[in-house]
């Protein structure tokens, strides 16, 4: 497998600038759209339009806002999901939809009915993917029904997998490590409101941090005209306030079971589309590890990796762009996290290398595709790492949760029978406490027998 890696002395101020200095000779992708087969215009003009971003997570897309505002593009994110979200999302869809469609579209299309936004000043990000998901079929579905309705001028704006998210345009040099950034950005900060929220000793306090640290951090990340040494310098300076924000937060001294977090992207992340699960776990007694988004972004790194590999294009132009790219992502996560390290040292996240890796026995990552791969792998990288039973959030009929459901009871068997559960949604209502308290007791009977401790 290749791996993204420092080279002896990477870590020093002349390497990274000799990469980014090569990364910029390379040729840049020129026009905003989607995979080769996804209807989105060759070139969108955002100039005098305000693009949304759907909630994956929310704090996420704050941050992921405020990286396109600083290259100038009006960028928000889409007001609270609400039951007229799933109303709308119901209304043009045909039901064989998987659920996160359902919720984008409604999101989007509450924006046009309600908001009555001008659909000439309008532009809805939608990013894409190939692989087994219906989420590649997305803007396909968006663009047909935004047709059929009357919003034709409404644009979208995409990009994909397939070439590692380059696809938004002739500014993405400029935009797209500024988001990577802010991707780092939000899962800190995810990291710290899951730590500290459970044992917080006044209720709400810990939220209103969060709150508070996304708009110090959008701030500080939608600022235009920094080179990319200085927007660093102060997202570093940012976060350290934000530490110490978070750890400022009074906590009790409790024993909870550590429950490991894994499944599809968008069910596992939008709060409104898992019903809060994670505030149910922490409301009877336990604390969650949730894997963020930087997983998904190392993931399609490697997964480019694959594909240069298969055809035979290593030591290519476009395998060098992937290869330095991935360097100066890595250089960006080791400095942003350093600041972190005691904070975090019995938390470490797996990376992507070991997920696939732990995946390969039952999931090879090139005989599967996504969330199914990385689910698997996280669990056993979890595992490892000494929790105490891992939840599954899956959109009910998605092939990544029906195919990881029928791997976990091997998985489980051949990891001391760690206790797995999938937890399914499609927006109707379910006895989410019984089912919570029944899984958190077999996880407190595992964490009495388990051979793995914590790391």
């Amino acid at each position: 497998m290749d791996t993204v890696t420092e080279t002896k002395g990477g870590n020093g101020k002349g390497s990274r600038e000799a990469a980014e200095a090569a990364l910029d000779a390379l040729p840049k992708p020129i026009a905003a759209r989607g995979a080769e087969t996804s209807p989105v215009e060759e070139a969108v003009d955002i100039k005098n339009r305000t693009t949304w971003l759907c909630r994956m997570p929310y704090g996420g897309s704050r941050m992921l806002a405020a990286a396109f505002r600083s290259i100038g593009m009006e960028t928000r994110v889409t007001p609270d999901e609400d039951a007229r979200t799933l109303e709308l999302g119901a209304k043009y869809n045909s039901g064989d939809e998987c659920y996160p469609q359902r919720i984008v579209l409604g999101d989007y299309m509450k924006l046009l009915e309600d908001e009555r936004l001008d659909p000439k000043k309008t532009a809805l990000l939608l990013p894409t993917a190939n692989g087994p998901c219906r989420f590649g079929q997305y803007i396909r579905l968006l663009r047909r029904i935004l047709d059929e309705q009357g919003y034709g001028d409404v644009a979208i704006l995409s990009f994909t997998s397939a070439d590692g998210y380059a696809g938004i345009g002739d500014q993405a040099g400029e935009v797209i490590r500024t988001a990577w950034r802010a991707v780092l950005v939000q899962d800190i900060l995810l990291k710290l409101l899951l730590m500290i929220r459970p044992y917080e000793v006044e209720p709400g306090e810990t939220d209103k941090v969060y709150l508070d640290s996304l708009d110090q951090m959008a701030e500080i990340i939608a600022q235009q005209g920094l080179s990319n040494k200085e927007r660093l310098r102060q997202i570093k300076a940012g976060l350290h306030k934000v530490k110490e924000a978070f750890l400022g937060v009074p906590v009790k001294k409790e024993d909870r079971p550590l429950i490991g977090v894994v499944g599809e992207i968008f069910c596992r992340l939008n709060t409104f589309a898992n019903n809060e699960l994670i505030r149910h776990i922490e409301a009877q007694g336990g604390e969650c590890w949730l894997t963020g988004i930087g997983e998904w972004v190392w993931y399609t790194n490697a997964e480019a990796f694959r594909r240069h590999r298969e055809e035979k294009s290593r030591f290519t132009k476009p395998w060098l762009r992937t290869f330095i790219t991935g360097r100066l992502m890595r250089s960006d996560e080791k400095t942003l996290y350093k600041d972190f390290r005691e904070v975090f040292a019995d938390r470490p996240d797996p990376h992507v290398h070991e997920v696939l890796e732990a995946a390969q026995p039952y999931l090879p990552q090139w005989g599967a595709l996504g969330e199914m791969v990385l689910s698997t792998g996280g669990t056993i990288a979890l595992y490892r790492r000494g929790v105490d039973g891992i939840v599954d959030i899956s959109p009910f009929s998605c092939m990544n949760g029906i195919v990881t459901e029928a791997i976990y009871p091997r998985v489980s068997k051949d990891h001391d029978n760690i206790p797995v559960r999938v937890f399914y949604f499609d927006g109707t209502q379910s006895d989410l406490d019984r089912d919570v308290g029944i899984f958190l007791e077999l996880a407190k009977t595992y964490r009495r027998r388990k051979r793995t401790g914590r790391s």
